[in-house]
């Protein structure tokens, strides 16, 4: 069995990364196999690993943050139930794996087997046995003496779990800043996506306008091109008329051939006026 821890590389966030980094060098410690998963990186792995926590596990906005410990597909917990199993010493419990022999968790579920053991032996002791007075008052003098220290230690687990309740509480506030500042990089992610968009299809409208004017001016210069070549053959073909006008061998002038030069004359002056 591989234990896949989800991770994520690039994160921005101070606090997670501190947690990260304690997954995984306590697991290196217990020197257990297991395999670092980035969900920064990879779309899959943070599919995935988002999809397989379970809902009762998820925060309040359902997407779960990393670190995620997961033995194969079965789901172990995030930083805060390791957190509370490395406190317990049952991170191998945690995970799902067998303790090794002579750990501390080894020797806590012997002992746990061993009181099982003896509370059941003694269930089936014969109530019939007599038991000295001695014995009586000394077995209720031990039972004080456990009463006491077990004051003692509640005491002592009573400061042990006020400091636990604080760190928990600062690591809670460390996470949601981690997720406020996540947030935030999203939504000016999408932001500069928007701009980068908006300044594209504003280029694209100024490259269309630009190219609407330019075909308006050629269309214009053609037109005037015309108008121009026009009047200039107009002009050619008057020359044309008076020059045959002057050197014509008729000495008598005819009025009326001299009224249709003034009128043809007129005519190009108006045709040209029109054409301005």
């Amino acid at each position: 069995m591989v234990i896949k821890v989800f991770l994520a590389s690039s994160s921005g966030s101070t606090a997670i990364k501190k947690k990260q980094q304690d997954v995984v060098g306590f697991l290196e410690a217990l020197k257990v196999d297991y395999a670092q998963l980035d969900i920064a990186c990879n779309e899959e792995n943070r599919m995935w690993m988002r999809q397989n926590v379970p809902e009762d596990k998820k925060p309040a906005n359902g997407i779960p943050l990393p670190p995620q410990i997961f033995n194969e597909e079965g789901y172990c917990g995030d930083y805060d139930t390791f957190f509370d199993a490395k406190e317990d010493n049952s991170v191998y419990a945690f995970l799902g794996l067998p303790p090794p022999p002579g750990s501390k968790e080894a020797e806590q579920a012997d002992k746990a087997h061993i009181v099982e053991n003896g509370n059941h032996a003694e269930e089936i002791l014969d109530d019939s046995i007599e038991v000295p007075v001695e014995e009586r008052n000394g077995d209720a003098h031990v039972e004080e003496e456990q009463a006491e220290e077990a004051d003692e230690e509640e005491g002592e687990g009573g400061e042990e779990e006020a400091e636990e309740e604080a760190a928990n509480d600062e690591a809670t506030e460390e996470e949601t800043a981690g997720d406020e500042a996540l947030a935030e990089e999203e939504e000016e992610a999408v932001g500069e996506t928007d701009e980068a968009q908006a300044e594209e299809e504003e280029q694209e409208e100024e490259d269309l306008q630009s190219e609407e004017e330019e075909e308006l001016r050629q269309l214009e210069e053609e037109e005037e091109a015309d108008v121009q070549e026009e009047e200039e053959e107009d002009l050619e073909e008057t020359q044309v008329v008076l020059q045959q006008f002057v050197t014509s061998e008729i000495l008598p002038v005819c009025l009326k051939c001299l009224q249709k030069v003034v009128f043809r004359l007129r005519e190009n002056i108006c045709v040209g006026h029109k054409h301005r």
